[in-house]
């Protein structure tokens, strides 16, 4: 059972797509722990994954994939989950703010935040304050993620994170920004709790901003 974990492990880092889905039903076939199939194979895999991407190791394409394959796993398996909820390390939204149709970046750090375990609610790109505000109430996350690629639609962050203070909900969700123009400066000029530079530094930002 070992061998077939580390050998899912080793499909997801090396982005073998095709292969993952064999993989994972033979290993549920087996009777393999699921939550061991996902911690011990999947995230750890992605922990790799990441630790390489932030070394220049590898490069987007690679981590794309290897993300995708991960995600390939994972849509197996959740359904096989009686309590889901008890297996999240956190709740996450991410968009890209209004004005702002690139979601490249924000679907990359949607899959590596799912591969590390997250609940993650995508809202989408050219996403208004007031269906950021009326999801962050709704779903309660433990982080909001703000994605921007345009320095036009910067400001868009800043009016999130105020619009969060007027209705006095700024506490109780913690706000990660990032994109191309975005920098930790800026973050800390606009009241965000964190700048992430890639998808890879995202999963550790949220894992931090959560005490995970």
């Amino acid at each position: 059972m070992e061998e077939l974990l580390k050998e899912i492990k080793n499909i997801v880092i090396a982005g073998k797509h095709k292969e993952i889905v064999t993989f994972v039903e033979k290993a549920i076939q087996q009777g393999i722990n699921l939550d061991d199939m996902i911690n011990n194979a999947l995230i750890s895999a992605m922990d790799v994954v990441g630790q390489r991407f932030a070394n220049a190791e590898i490069f987007v394409p690679e981590m794309l994939v290897s993300a995708m394959t991960m995600k390939k796993g994972l849509e197996i398996i959740k359904p096989l989950l009686k309590e889901q909820e008890s297996q999240s390390k956190g709740k996450v939204i991410l968009c890209t703010v209004k004005g702002d149709l690139h979601d490249i970046g924000k679907n990359l750090v949607a899959m590596m935040l799912e591969g590390a375990g997250f609940e993650v609610m995508d809202l989408g790109v050219d996403s208004t304050v007031e269906s950021v505000i009326a999801k962050v109430k709704e779903l309660q996350p433990d982080v909001l993620g703000l994605s921007a690629l345009l320095t036009t639609t910067m400001p868009e962050m800043e009016n999130v994170i105020k619009e969060l203070k007027a209705q006095e909900i700024r506490e109780q969700v913690k706000v990660m920004i990032g994109g191309a123009p975005v920098s930790a400066d800026f973050a800390k000029k606009i009241g965000a709790d964190a700048y992430g530079e890639d998808a890879a530094e995202a999963v550790a930002l949220a894992r931090k901003l959560i005490g995970n």
